[in-house]
């Protein structure tokens, strides 16, 4: 049976079809009657020809990883809606206001954050992120032409909305642009391939995999001696500035995940784990005193190895109940 997570998020990456919310975050239910993969697999193959701009409607909720112009016009009120927007891990994604006609006064809104939401979890987290989190949101009823564009720090951002006077809506435009040095990411697909630099940077960067997955190092630098280091109660990489560690979990906030390893020593070679947890991320933690980088590669567990426990296999932190 799908595990909570994957159940949440799988549809966040791909489409959301059912939701309940508040203004701060959405509560994911259960799947809709599309098949998200599809969905997903329109805005991702989808052609056009030079200088041609993609245009479609917004759904109440949806999910795109295109770049385009987008508009949402209300049939009925709408109370809790959300749109997430995702790019490659190398780009960055600018959301502007075209056209809005809501009513502010009347307890409508239309906001901007700086990465997503989920049931109230945030990525990148609050530690991870330059901004706080006040300044993350972009709120078009308080700013209105002030700021009529906003980028994200990440490859992800989201717009959430109400709007209760059927016929109002809005139309906005999203660009992507690259970043020399991505931090913050949330991977579109189970598997993969990534190289993380932090180039003398104060600054903590995590690589979001929302899947059970096989996760393999095959680079690291931080300069500090060889070594790999398990996290046991006693040990860790506590007082070296710069380490990278592996967290599992079944939420969306890293700073709430378990930690399963820690690697405070540079290495080349490999090192291998397979986690079983429904949200896995390799967070690097830089003091800005070296260039630190870090490649790995990872695939989704399949069912068969999820159910296999094998000496590198740790599932068991992810579900204690099994």
């Amino acid at each position: 049976m799908p595990s909570a997570l994957q159940l949440q998020c799988h549809l966040v990456l791909i489409f959301l079809a059912a939701s309940k919310g508040e203004t701060r975050y959405l509560e994911v239910r259960d799947a809709g009657e599309d098949d998200p993969f599809l969905l997903l697999s329109e805005d991702l193959k989808r052609e056009l020809s030079a200088g041609q701009i993609y245009r479609r409607s917004l759904r109440c909720i949806d999910m795109l990883s295109i770049e385009g112009q987008f508009s949402f016009t209300a049939d009925q009120p709408q109370l809790h809606c959300a749109t997430f927007f995702i790019g490659e891990p190398e780009e960055l994604i600018t959301v502007h206001y075209d056209f809005v006609n809501i009513d502010c006064q009347g307890g409508d809104f239309l906001k901007v954050f700086d990465g997503w939401i989920l049931k109230g979890e945030k990525f990148p987290s609050s530690l991870d992120h330059p901004l706080t989190t006040s300044q993350r949101y972009a709120d078009f009823c308080e700013s209105g032409n002030i700021q009529r564009s906003i980028r994200s720090s990440q490859n992800v951002a989201m717009i959430f909305f109400r709007i209760q006077q059927p016929g109002n809506g809005f139309t906005v435009t999203v660009q992507k642009s690259s970043n020399l040095f991505p931090c913050n990411v949330i991977s579109q697909t189970p598997s993969g391939r990534f190289t993380m630099v932090i180039p003398h940077q104060h600054r903590n960067c995590s690589f979001s995999i929302i899947y059970p997955v096989v996760i393999k190092i095959s680079d690291l630098i931080l300069g500090h001696l060889n070594g790999l280091l398990l996290k046991k109660p006693s040990a860790g990489c506590a007082g070296v500035g710069d380490f990278v560690e592996l967290l599992g979990g079944a939420g969306l906030d890293p700073s709430k995940m378990f930690p399963l390893a820690d690697l405070c020593h540079s290495f080349h070679g490999s090192a291998q784990m397979k986690i079983g947890c429904d949200n896995t991320v390799l967070r690097m933690v830089s003091s800005g005193k070296h260039v630190n980088r870090v490649t790995f590669e990872y695939h989704q567990l399949d069912p068969q190895e999820t159910e296999a426990r094998k000496e590198n296999s740790i599932e068991e932190f992810c579900f204690p109940s099994i």
